[in-house]
C-alpha cells in the first residue's frame, strides 16, 4: 500500500511511481476502512486535496462520482457517510451529473445511523456530511433549490433515536441558508418547504419532545440566525443576503414558536 502519511507530509504531491488511476482506486477503497486514520486522516484528506487542486481529470472525477453514488448503499456506515464528502468535492470542482442527485436524496432521508462520533470508527457524521453536499447542490444552477430545501426538512423530521451533536445541526442550518440565497427561488418556495415542520410540530407525539423535534428546532434556529445576519458562501469575501429574507424569517419564527413560545 502507498505510504499516504508520506504523501501528506510531502504537501500531498501525487506519487509518480504508479498510475494516477491506481492511486485513486486505492484511496477510494480506503474510504471504506473502519480505521479512522486510514479513512479520514489519510484517504479523505489526500483525495479531497487532489480533487480541489485539479489533479484529477474530468473523466476521473465523473467515474469517482459514480462510484461514490453506489457507495451510498454500502453496508458499512463509514463508507456511506464519507461518500457525500467526496461527491461534494467533485461537484465543487465543476463536475456534476443529474443522476447523482436522486440516490443522494434517498440515502440522506433513509440513513438510520446518525452517530456523530464512534470510539472505534471515528467520525461518521451522516447528517453533517450529507448537509455539506446538500448545500453544494443547493447552490448548483442545475439543481432546483426547493428540492434541496425539502430534502433538508425531510431529513430533520424523519424519526430517529439520535439527538444531533458536534455542530451537525449548524451544518445543516448553513446548507439550508446557503440554498435560500438562490436568486431564482420563488417566494412561495422559499417558505413553503417549512409547511411539513408546522404540521408535524403542531401534532406532537404522546411521548413529548422527540429527538427529531429537538434536531429540527436547533437546526432552524441556526438557519434563522444566518438569514438574519447573512452568511459567507464558499469563495466569497463578503456576507451574502437572502432574497425574501423577511418572509423566511417570519415563517421560521412561526415554526419555532410552536415548540418554544417563550423564545420569540
Amino acid at each position: 500500500m502507498t505510504d499516504w502519511a508520506r504523501v501528506r507530509a510531502d504537501g500531498f504531491a501525487v506519487p509518480t511511481d504508479r498510475p494516477l488511476t491506481d492511486l485513486v482506486a486505492e484511496l477510494s477503497g480506503l474510504l471504506r476502512s473502519p480505521d479512522p486514520v486510514l479513512r479520514d486522516v489519510q484517504a479523505y484528506s489526500v483525495l479531497a486535496t487532489w480533487i480541489r487542486r485539479g489533479d484529477l481529470s474530468t473523466d476521473q472525477l465523473r467515474s469517482l462520482g459514480d462510484e461514490m453514488v453506489t457507495r451510498l448503499a454500502d453496508p458499512e456506515v463509514q463508507a456511506r457517510t464519507f461518500a457525500p464528502l467526496i461527491l461534494r468535492a467533485i461537484v465543487s470542482a465543476g463536475v456534476f451529473e443529474p443522476t447523482w442527485v436522486p440516490p443522494f436524496e434517498r440515502w440522506y432521508v433513509a440513513e438510520e445511523d446518525l452517530r456523530g462520533y464512534d470510539a472505534k470508527l471515528g467520525w461518521l457524521h451522516a447528517v453533517a456530511h450529507g448537509a455539506d453536499l446538500l448545500g453544494t447542490l443547493g447552490l448548483h444552477s442545475a439543481v432546483e433549490p426547493v428540492q434541496m430545501l425539502r430534502l433538508g426538512i425531510g431529513r430533520l423530521l424523519t424519526p430517529t433515536p439520535y439527538v444531533l451533536r458536534d455542530m451537525e445541526d449548524d451544518r445543516l442550518g448553513y446548507a439550508l441558508a446557503a440554498t435560500l440565497t438562490r436568486s431564482d427561488l420563488a417566494e412561495t418556495d422559499a417558505t413553503e418547504w417549512l409547511d411539513p415542520a408546522i404540521r408535524v410540530l403542531s401534532n406532537p407525539p404522546a411521548e413529548g419532545i422527540t429527538p427529531e423535534v429537538t434536531n429540527t428546532i436547533r437546526t432552524l434556529r441556526a438557519t434563522y440566525l444566518l438569514i438574519d445576519h447573512g452568511l459567507r458562501l464558499p469563495e466569497a469575501t463578503t456576507l451574502t443576503r437572502i432574497p425574501h429574507r423577511d418572509q423566511v424569517k417570519t415563517k421560521l419564527a412561526d415554526v419555532v414558536r410552536i415548540v418554544t413560545p417563550y423564545y420569540l
